[in-house]
C-alpha cells in the first residue's frame, strides 16, 4: 500500500490496513479460521517462540482482525492495537491490565451502567481499590490520588449526560502518580476527538456503535503503545479470550469505510435537533457539546473538533412525559444502542443506568425527565417534524 503517513482521516478509513492476498480482492477478505497450518513441526515450534511471525490461534490474532485493528490505528494514532468481541471486553480487558490486588483506580462518577459495575463491584473482588469523583472537578483528580494509584478510566463526553472532562489535565494528574489513563471514546468518536494526542495512554471503543452504525453486529478495541500491547496487555487478553471474530472485524471494517460522512451528517443534525429542542417550552434541560451553554464549553472547544451525535434533554413532565413522548414518537425508535443510521431515544433511568442506585443517578443529573437521543441519518427535516410532532402530543 502507498505511505499513508500523510492520508487525511477519510482516506484512512478506506484504505488503513489494507492487506490482500493472492487473489487481489478488491474487498478485505474474510479470514474464518479457527487455526492455522506450519510447513514443518521445525517451523510450528519456531513459531510459538516467537522466531518465525505468522499466525498461531485466531484467539490470538486473525488477519482480518489485524486489518481492523491497523486501520483502527492508522486513524487514532496508535501503535498497537487489540480488537475484542464488545466494547465492554474491551473496557474490561484495557483496565484489568493495568492493575492488580492493592491497586488503586480512580473513575468518574458519571460513568455507562456496566463500567461501574466493573469499578465499583467487580474490581474489589481481586484487591483492588477505586474512588469515583466528579470528573468535571481537577481538583477532585488530584485529591483522589494515592501511593497506589495505578490507573484512571473515563468516558469523555460522558453516557447519557454528555459532561466533558479536561483529557489533558487529568492525564498530567495520573501521568504524575506514575499511572496510565484509559478513555472511552465512543460519545466523540475518532472522527472529533484523539485521546492519545490529548495525554490519554489507552483509548476504547465500542466498535458497536458509530464503528458498525448499522445495528449488525458487537465489537471493541483497545489501542496504545506497542510496549503497554505487546508487555503489557496480550498475555491477559490470549489467555482469557475476548478476541473478536473475524467475520465482525470484516462487517467492521466496511463500517470504518463510511465512518467520517456518517458521524460529520449525524452530527450536523444532531446540532439543528439540539437548536429545537433548547427553545421548546416542554423541554426544561437540553445538553450538547455543540451549543455554548454546554458546561463544558470551554472544553469542548479546546479538546474537540466537532459536537457529537448524541444529545440529552429533560421533559418538564417527569417520566410520564418522557415515556408518552418516546412512544410518539415515529421515526426515532426506543433502543438502548446508539450510533446507528436509526435515530435512537432512550430513558437512561429504566434502561441503561437503571443498576445505578438512585441516588447517584440523581448526583449524576440523570432523572426520570432525562431523555437520551442518538441522531441517525435520516433527513434533518423529517426528524425535526417527528420530534416536533411527539413534543406536540404532550398537550394532550
Amino acid at each position: 500500500m502507498t505511505d499513508a503517513k500523510n492520508w487525511k482521516p477519510a482516506t484512512r478509513l478506506v484504505h488503513g490496513g489494507t492487506t490482500r492476498s493472492s487473489f487481489g480482492e478488491t474487498s478485505e477478505a474474510i479470514f474464518l479460521t479457527q487455526g492455522y497450518v506450519y510447513d514443518s513441526s521445525e517451523a510450528a515450534e519456531a513459531r510459538f517462540l516467537g522466531e518465525n511471525p505468522g499466525y498461531i490461534y485466531s484467539r490470538y490474532a486473525n488477519p482480518t482482525v489485524g486489518m481492523f485493528e491497523q486501520r483502527m490505528c492508522e486513524l487514532e494514532g496508535a501503535e498497537a492495537a487489540r480488537g475484542t468481541a464488545s466494547g465492554m471486553a474491551a473496557v474490561n480487558s484495557a483496565i484489568m491490565a493495568c492493575v492488580k490486588a492493592g491497586d488503586h483506580v480512580i473513575a468518574p462518577k458519571a460513568l455507562f451502567g456496566s463500567c461501574r459495575y466493573i469499578i465499583e463491584k467487580l474490581l474489589p473482588r481481586y484487591g483492588v481499590e477505586s474512588t469515583l469523583i466528579d470528573g468535571t472537578d481537577i481538583e477532585q483528580w488530584k485529591a483522589a490520588v494515592r501511593p497506589n494509584t495505578t490507573a484512571a478510566f473515563l468516558e469523555s463526553p460522558t453516557n447519557p449526560t454528555l459532561e466533558v472532562i479536561d483529557i489533558p489535565a487529568v492525564a498530567d494528574i495520573i501521568h504524575e502518580a506514575g499511572g496510565r489513563l484509559i478513555v472511552d471514546n465512543v460519545f466523540a468518536t475518532a472522527i472529533w476527538q484523539s485521546p492519545l494526542a490529548l495525554g490519554a495512554d489507552v483509548v476504547i471503543y465500542s466498535a458497536t456503535k458509530h464503528i458498525d452504525g448499522q445495528g449488525r453486529c458487537l465489537g471493541g478495541i483497545v489501542l496504545s503503545d506497542e510496549k503497554w500491547i505487546v508487555e503489557e496487555f496480550h498475555d491477559p487478553f490470549k489467555h482469557t479470550g475476548p478476541a473478536m471474530s473475524p467475520f465482525n472485524a470484516w462487517v467492521l471494517l466496511k463500517g470504518l469505510e463510511t465512518l467520517s460522512l456518517r458521524v460529520e451528517r449525524q452530527t450536523a443534525t444532531a446540532g439543528k435537533l439540539a437548536e429545537f429542542l433548547a427553545d421548546h417550552s416542554a423541554v426544561s434541560r437540553l445538553i450538547y457539546p455543540g451549543r455554548a451553554d454546554h458546561p463544558q464549553a470551554d472544553i469542548v472547544a479546546k479538546q474537540m473538533r466537532g459536537g457529537s451525535t448524541m444529545l440529552a434533554f429533560d421533559l418538564a413532565g417527569g417520566k410520564e412525559a418522557a415515556f408518552k413522548f418516546s412512544n410518539a414518537l415515529d421515526i426515532v425508535s426506543l433502543s438502548n444502542n446508539l450510533g446507528d443510521a436509526k435515530s435512537l431515544i432512550t430513558h437512561p433511568a429504566t434502561t441503561t443506568h437503571q443498576s445505578v442506585a438512585e441516588d447517584a443517578r440523581l448526583e449524576l443529573g440523570i432523572t426520570d425527565k432525562t431523555l437520551r437521543l442518538s441522531v441517525g441519518l435520516e433527513d434533518p427535516d423529517d426528524l425535526l417534524e417527528d420530534v416536533a410532532r411527539a413534543l406536540e402530543s404532550l398537550k394532550g
